[in-house]
């Protein structure tokens, strides 16, 4: 027992910038197994809300009926219900028909070009259902996402005459299925380096081999100060793991002089989101679903254990 708790683990997380559609945070006090879980999850197992079934009317524009579906299944929409709601195939209301007010949502598109310029046909046409369930609006400031364009996402362009209406059906679904559900847009990681300058051997450089140096680095993480002749570590996350700045000092015979190396149990994310929710509310949702996981897999075990001690009793019994 005393050594499962000395590998017990007890991650931890600090947020470091939090925007709209973008958040930096740390993650500290496990391994690389557990933030890439964290990565894929965030990716690919966070539900979003996205249009999964369009019936069109009429459509008398330049692109065809699957085109138009496949762009309206592209726009983000609003999903900070996605979490409450409930999957179409799960869902006891409807019989799995996708098509109630627990499961879906629903919209409508009626776009008609009557002058002579060009119409363009835009995610704000789309009427919605359910008002808290919408087209993300990237001109919004309180989505906290920077934009001066107040179209909307362009679906289409029409000309004099053309129409196009149709009926979408918005489900809840997860970026492993499509990805049209994913609610990231990018989600990176990367070991959080430690950099240490032997001062001492950096002392017998000459000045032009310490900015020879620090210019070897493809990245600043280094800058020379011309006043104390030092270099210094000025932003120690922009290094790469190149390793052009180790083989610059091997090069002027000075291994040593700068040592770098990855922490391995502390980790920097980068998350930015589609707009479907915002960028701190799917690091939350990505730790309630892996949460749910981990459960569910404490769970399967627990049940196997709790066979095999019953298949023992019976088969002692039987024995007896």
């Amino acid at each position: 027992m005393d050594s499962v708790a000395s590998y017990q683990r007890f991650p931890s997380i600090k947020m470091r910038e939090v925007k709209g559609d973008y958040c930096k945070f740390e993650l500290r006090n496990t391994d690389a197994s557990m933030a890439n879980a964290l990565r894929r999850v965030m990716i690919a197992e966070v539900p979003t809300i996205a249009i999964d079934l369009v019936e069109i009317e009429v459509n008398s524009s330049v692109l065809n009926d699957e085109f138009i579906a496949h762009r309206l299944g592209l726009i983000p929409l609003t999903s900070e219900r996605a979490m409450s709601m409930r999957f179409s195939r799960d869902c006891d209301a409807c019989d799995g028909d996708g098509q109630c007010e627990y499961c879906s949502v629903e919209y409508y598109l009626r776009v008609k070009c009557h002058g002579d310029q060009t119409l363009d046909v835009t995610s704000k046409d789309l009427l919605s259902s359910d008002p808290s369930v919408r087209p993300v609006d990237f001109a919004d400031p309180s989505a906290g996402i920077d934009s001066t364009d107040t179209r909307g996402i362009i679906i289409v362009k029409l000309r004099r005459g053309q129409e196009l209406r149709l009926r979408a059906i918005a489900r809840k679904g997860i970026g492993k299925d499509h990805a049209k559900w994913s609610p990231a847009a990018t989600v990176t990681f990367m070991y959080e380096p430690e950099i240490y300058i032997n001062d001492a051997l950096m002392d017998t450089l000459t000045p032009a081999e310490k900015r020879s140096l620090v210019e070897s680095s493809p990245t600043k993480v280094f800058e020379y100060d011309e006043t104390t002749q030092q270099v210094l570590v000025v932003d120690p996350e922009a290094y790469t793991y190149d390793e052009e700045v180790i083989k610059k000092a091997e090069a002027m015979g000075k291994p040593g002089v700068i040592e770098i190396h990855a922490k391995e149990d502390s980790f920097i994310f980068t998350v930015e989101s589609t707009g479907a929710i915002k960028a701190s509310q799917l690091v939350l949702n990505a730790i309630d679903v892996l949460k749910q996981k981990l459960d569910a897999v404490r769970l399967s075990e627990d049940t196997v254990e709790a066979d095999d001690q019953f298949g023992e009793l019976g088969a002692h019994m039987r024995g007896g």
